[in-house]
């Protein structure tokens, strides 16, 4: 790629490539028939790998659910998850006793610190309909200095999340949705408070940006000490800089230029991740990130003499009552949106 500001253009995979300070990302869109009274797809499952099941069949999968999709308890240490629930729901339960239900554009950013066991259910809720499902998982690397911090999770409830609005010259207009770091004058909501992206000289961002057909976008510029990409995963072709971006591709872009984009003829759906590197050593086994092995070897044996505070709900794959709306419990703390 000629273009100076476009560094690298890479296909997406499954997960997709990310740069230091940002660990893993995952998108989950599935298609879900309508519920049965579990909570579950209302259909046969015959055929399917039922507890490793990340293979797109009929619309959708289990991941490593048996009755409902998602992910049972499991545990972290060491670093952060940024979970965008674009549409759907997502039931969370941890070993701390916090629960919570959110959805339709709402994010949690968890901190793991020194451990923590979590459930990331999806609930079907409608009987008579199908059950759309949009999901973004980040994980976001912690300093040495913070990996042993105290778990924590927040809520960034869609309603609070700031909406960048921008109308180009001919009236098209691009949405981004700032849930992490500044876009122009608009800044995110805090994060949680150990993390990485707590500091804005550490130029964070996560943006999802939807780009009306044909319409206009410049990125701004930030650090040159940040990393970027930008990840094009829905829509016909993209335009950065002059050069033509396929669909399904990820590009990583100069930090410190102002990148200029143009949708294709139909709309064009957008994650940037951006942030300056740690720079420091990685050691990674599943869901324990840490500087060195042997930190990786005490992680494991704590979390067998631990088990990070243990299991308080009735069920791995525990899910709440489908009554309940969009809620939150931190510590004893209720909180409940509509």
């Amino acid at each position: 790629m000629s273009n100076q500001n476009i560094i690298s253009v890479k296909p997406l995979g499954f997960p997709w490539d990310t740069q230091d300070p940002f660990l893993f990302c995952a998108h989950h869109k599935d298609f879900y028939p309508k519920a049965n009274d579990k909570m579950g797809p209302d259909v046969s499952f015959s055929g399917r790998n039922l507890g490793s099941d990340f293979t797109i069949k009929d619309g959708f999968r289990m991941y490593h659910g048996k009755e409902i999709p998602g992910f049972p308890s499991h545990p972290h240490r060491g670093f952060e998850t940024v979970t965008i629930a674009k549409t759907g729901l997502v039931d969370h339960s941890d070993s701390l006793g916090g629960a919570g239900r959110f959805g339709e554009g709402d994010v949690q950013w968890m901190t793991a610190g020194k451990g923590v066991q979590h459930s990331e259910m999806f609930p079907l809720l409608d009987t008579e309909n199908e059950n759309p499902f949009e999901l973004f998982q980040i994980w976001l690397n912690l300093p040495k200095a913070s990996k042993m911090v105290e778990p924590h999770y927040k809520m960034l409830w869609h309603e609070d999340i700031p909406v960048v609005s921008k109308k180009d010259t001919n009236g098209k207009v691009s949405k981004i949705n700032v849930i992490a770091g500044n876009f122009d004058s608009s800044k995110a909501l805090d994060p949680a408070p150990d993390s990485w992206a707590k500091n804005p000289n550490n130029h964070v961002a996560i943006w999802t940006i939807e780009m009306e057909p044909g319409a206009d976008l410049t990125l701004p510029s930030a650090s040159a000490e940040a990393k970027r990409t930008l990840y094009f995963y829905e829509g016909d072709d993209l335009e950065i800089e002059g050069s033509s971006i396929s669909n399904y591709h990820s590009v990583e872009l100069k930090s410190d230029a102002n990148i200029s984009m143009k949708a294709g003829n139909e709309k064009c759906f957008i994650l940037v991740l951006q942030g300056k590197a740690l720079n420091e050593p990685v050691a990674q086994y599943g869901p324990f990130v840490m500087n060195t092995q042997a930190e990786i070897q005490q992680a494991m044996m704590d979390y067998q003499r631990t088990q990070f505070g243990g299991w308080p709900w009735p069920r791995l794959d525990n899910v709440h009552h489908k009554s309940k709306g969009r809620f939150a419990n931190q510590n004893g703390k209720l909180t409940e949106r509509s």
